[in-house]
């Protein structure tokens, strides 16, 4: 499913993965297997916790070298608190983007042998951002998908530009 804007300040995704909730869970909260589709860094599991997201998106996919406007952001580090943990069924946290606090929600919920993730992320700032997200949402997932089913990451910087086409012309 495509992301959506809910509220004006969210954005809505939903993936099925491969694999049971368990499975997904460890994606979300292991650092090194969090590091392999989204960003390293480490968590403190427990509600108030600190979060660490240590971003390294040449570490993603062969695509290496992101364009001209995110030069600089590739290597981004960001800090937030746990604000829900239910294990193998919800993770919250924030992070100051910006200045201002984001706060991001993963659902996971049993679909058979798979697993539907849904994000939510509130976001603080203006359409632009939401669009560079709603994009990042759906290839980062996308490649967790990819790491799930054992086969070669698509390229992240690549389908991100052709993702944010898509979602300026219908976000």
């Amino acid at each position: 499913m495509k992301a959506t804007l809910v509220n004006g300040s969210t954005i809505r995704f939903e993936r099925l993965l491969p694999g049971p909730v368990e499975r997904v869970w460890s994606y979300l909260t292991d650092s090194n297997k969090r590091a392999t589709w989204f960003c390293g860094g480490e968590f403190d599991l427990r509600v108030g916790g600190r979060v660490e997201l240590q971003f390294a998106h040449e570490n993603l996919s062969s695509d290496k070298v992101p364009p001209e406007r995110y030069k600089g952001v590739e290597h981004s580090r960001f800090e937030g608190r746990i604000t829900r943990l239910e294990p193998n069924r919800a993770l919250a946290y924030t992070w100051t983007w910006d200045g201002q606090e984001s706060e991001v929600l993963f659902e996971l919920v049993p679909k058979g042998k798979d697993t539907l993730l849904t994000i939510h992320h509130r976001l603080p700032g203006g359409r632009e951002q939401k669009v560079s997200v709603a994009s990042g949402w759906e290839v980062h997932t996308g490649i967790l998908a990819d790491v799930l089913n054992g086969v070669e990451p698509r390229p992240f910087w690549k389908t991100h530009g052709e993702l944010e086409k898509q979602y300026e012309a219908t976000l």
